[in-house]
């Protein structure tokens, strides 16, 4: 079994940050040593120096699009994971709105076959729901499925659940992890046609978050609510982007004791409607991104603990199709590459702690999905782990961007911290901007 001690780091875990030093033997952490603590190891090992570099658990992303099947023009499994180890994610959990829809066992079974020959990553897929298969939904076995997932506002295909009925059966009966992307259709369209009537069909970007307005995210994100309470459901809302949801969750408990979750994605804490004018539909995504009120009182509630997670949403589109007006530009843009960096630069600015950050983007998700070993720095634990310099700075560029569609609304962004080294399963899969593309990741397990 090879042994890799990875010495002298500052580790970021649990709370924490202490220098230390980690033995990784194959695919798991042997042990953790603090600085004062003697290290012996009878046999053979790679040392790796880690002084003045920030060693922290490997990011699980709860909520990306890699395009595969059918999609893969935008980009496919191997080609964004690839992206996602480079930029220190370990983990994702893959959307269903692909071509076909992920919405019978039996495509849920062929997407992990396809995550099982090309990612670099290790991998979950949501099982979606639709108005007619709750059938199909029943037989989703939690232990090897992350969740399934519920799109409450207009989505690809028949994958929009507006069915009262249908509704009230997947929170009463399905007893894993329910994820919900709440935007209210009737108040969207509504919307729509009072700014259609008043600009016409060639509507500017800013009014994007008019049309897909908060009202529309509450109204949604409220009913949702009620229906988990009802039910007693376990229920995850993924990307939160105004405050008026912040009244929907609680932060008087646990994460562990949590029924009712919520996840906010980077661009809603990076971006606000003052943005539109410079970058235009290249920050257009669903839900739309708010103002600046919104923005901060996310970062706020990401601090008081009533947001629970922070992902991407990766969403890659060609550049072509992005361009038009609001009603016609795709939604949704490429982050796993950057989300991370993009993460700790909020926390050197003061936005919020580098040990938040580790606790939202590591921590979080494993918990929260009960993911098998996986999230913390413990002996015993998967060795997904991030090597971070914290003083090296890089500008985003077309020549550094790797999600295959080739571009990133961070383009022209300095960071001053970068991605080194990414372990996934105790292998090496990126140091210093070298790619060992003949990995492949293991498909995460759940523990119910």
């Amino acid at each position: 079994m090879s042994l890799q001690l990875i010495k002298n780091a500052t580790i970021i875990n649990e709370g924490r940050t202490f220098v230390g030093s980690v033995l990784i033997a194959g695919e798991f952490i042997k042990a953790v040593y603090e600085q004062n603590q003697e290290i012996r190891i009878t046999e053979p090992y790679t040392e790796i120096d880690a002084s003045g570099k920030l060693l922290i658990p490997g990011v699980i992303d709860d909520q990306v699009h890699f395009r595969e099947p059918g999609l893969t023009h935008k980009g496919d499994i191997h080609t964004e994971s690839r992206a996602a180890v480079a930029g220190g994610v370990t983990s994702f959990m893959e959307m269903p709105n692909t071509m076909p829809l992920t919405t019978t066992i039996q495509a849920l079974e062929d997407k992990y076959a396809l995550g099982a020959e090309k990612s670099m990553a290790n991998y979950s897929f949501y099982m979606g729901a639709t108005n007619n298969n709750l059938d199909e939904l029943r037989k989703v076995d939690p232990r090897k499925v992350c969740g399934v997932k519920v799109f409450m506002g207009s989505s690809t295909g028949n994958m929009l659940v507006d069915n009262t009925e249908t509704l009230s059966g997947i929170f009463a009966e399905i007893p894993m992890l329910i994820a919900t992307h709440c935007e209210d259709e009737v108040t969207i369209q509504q919307n729509k046609a009072y700014y259609k009537a008043l600009l016409g069909d060639d509507i500017p970007i800013q009014y994007h978050p008019l049309i897909r307005s908060e009202e529309a995210c509450y109204r949604s994100s409220s009913f949702a609510v009620e229906l988990a309470t009802k039910f007693n459901a376990r229920l995850h809302i993924l990307h939160i982007s105004t405050a008026k949801e912040m009244s929907l969750f609680d932060n008087s408990k646990s994460l562990i004791d949590k029924k009712i979750t919520s996840e906010v994605c980077v661009h809603y804490l990076w971006f606000s409607d003052a943005d539109y004018a410079k970058y235009g539909n290249r920050i257009k995504w669903n839900p739309a991104i708010k103002t600046e009120f919104d923005r901060l009182a996310l970062i706020e509630a990401l601090n008081s603990g009533k947001i629970d997670v922070v992902a991407t949403d990766h969403a890659p589109h060609l550049l072509r199709e992005k361009e038009g007006s609001c009603l016609k530009a795709a939604s949704g843009g490429p982050l796993v590459q950057h989300s991370l960096v993009s993460m700790l630069q909020m926390a050197e600015k003061g936005f919020f702690t580098i040990e938040k950050v580790i606790e939202k983007m590591c921590h979080a998700p494993a918990e929260l999905y009960r993911i098998d070993r996986r999230g913390y720095i413990r002996p015993g634990y998967f060795a997904d782990l991030v090597l971070v310099d914290p003083k090296k700075s890089w500008t985003v560029s077309s020549e550094n961007i790797l999600h295959h569609c080739g571009w990133s609304p961070f383009e022209g962004t300095t960071f001053d911290n970068s991605v080194i080294t990414t372990w996934v399963n105790g292998n090496k899969v990126y140091d210093n901007e070298y790619l060992d593309e003949s990995f492949r990741g293991q498909r995460l397990l759940f523990d119910y």
